[in-house]
């Protein structure tokens, strides 16, 4: 058997309800909620379970939320000795990679996001920065369309390369309709307007970024016993102070997502788990490369599946 990455979901993967299964059938899973509210002095809890989806879909709300579900999950993977080779997260699910990569512990990564949340929907006003899909496009011609259009003084970029024929553009909402017009005359299947808070991963969130500088010297990183594929690089790292550096750059660079699966196939995994509610990155996973294992972990169930398939494996 090749090697094994854990993979954890990002923002917009949030349902309501998630991890209650989990929660309601291990003890371990239950105090990762508990812990969640003890830290953040409110009931996070209610929220995922209970929504409404609208108030679990506010940034500060949401980050927080999927980082617990994602980590309650882990937890049954971990208590039957499955450990992976890598971690890797889709922008806020890095920070839960690195809580399975032991850099971070869980009750500073939730304070972190949740303070993360927060400061991302504070740097630009609500109305001025949006982000949109771009469908079957390269990757350098729609990069060219970005720069052009900034260069005329609205900010777009690239935000997030997920993989072939998807990436997503950040930046202001004059920017990002224009490229995306440029872009579907210049050949893009299609361009989808998403709904979110803000131009996240783009040089507008510089300002959350500067802000939580703070937050992160709060916060004990140490070392990571498993290395973490990084979003901002696409290459593994382990050292305490590159995590710091790189987490502070994340907030306005690109999500290397294409990138990063490919890495780690070339490090020789063969078997990604997704952990965390829906299947977003497993559907990325299959697209970047068909001959991989991908599954999926999202409850009691599919978490039971996951360790008797990665058990059936090692042999």
């Amino acid at each position: 058997m090749g090697k094994i990455a854990f993979v954890f979901p990002g923002q917009g993967s949030q349902t309501v309800g998630m991890g209650a299964s989990v929660r309601e059938k291990e003890q371990s899973a239950k105090e990762i909620f508990d812990l969640a509210d003890k830290r953040l002095g409110r009931d996070l809890t209610s929220i995922i379970l209970n929504g409404p989806q609208e108030e679990l879909t506010k940034t500060a709300n949401a980050q927080p939320a999927l980082l617990t579900t994602s980590i309650a999950l882990l937890q049954g993977l971990s208590e039957a000795g499955i450990q992976p080779d890598y971690t890797a997260g889709h922008s806020l699910g890095e920070y839960t990679a690195l809580v399975a990569s032991g850099a971070i512990s869980f009750s500073d990564a939730v304070y972190a996001v949740a303070k993360r949340g927060e400061l991302m929907e504070e740097a630009v006003p609500n109305g001025e920065g949006t982000m949109a899909a771009v469908l079957g496009m390269d990757r350098a011609l729609l990069s060219d369309i970005c720069q052009q259009v900034a260069d005329n003084g609205k900010p777009v970029q690239l935000a997030n390369m997920n993989c072939p024929g998807q990436i997503v553009i950040s930046g202001s909402v004059a920017g990002v309709t224009e490229a995306g017009e440029i872009a579907k005359k210049g050949g893009a299947k299609r361009v989808l307007p998403l709904q979110v808070s803000g131009p996240f991963h783009s040089v507008l969130m510089k300002p959350a970024a500067e802000s939580f500088t703070a937050v992160l010297d709060e916060i004990h990183i140490r070392e990571a016993h498993i290395p973490l594929i990084a979003n901002v690089t696409a290459k593994p790292i382990s050292d305490r102070l590159e995590i710091q550096k790189l987490l502070l750059e994340q907030l306005y660079s690109p999500v290397l997502w294409e990138d990063s699966v490919r890495q780690m196939i070339e490090l020789g995994v063969d078997t990604f788990v997704e952990i965390g509610p829906g299947k977003v990155l497993t559907g990325l996973i299959r697209k970047i490369n068909r001959d991989v294992t991908a599954l999926s972990v999202q409850d009691s169930e599919s978490c039971q599946a996951a360790v008797t398939a990665l058990r059936g494996n090692e042999g």
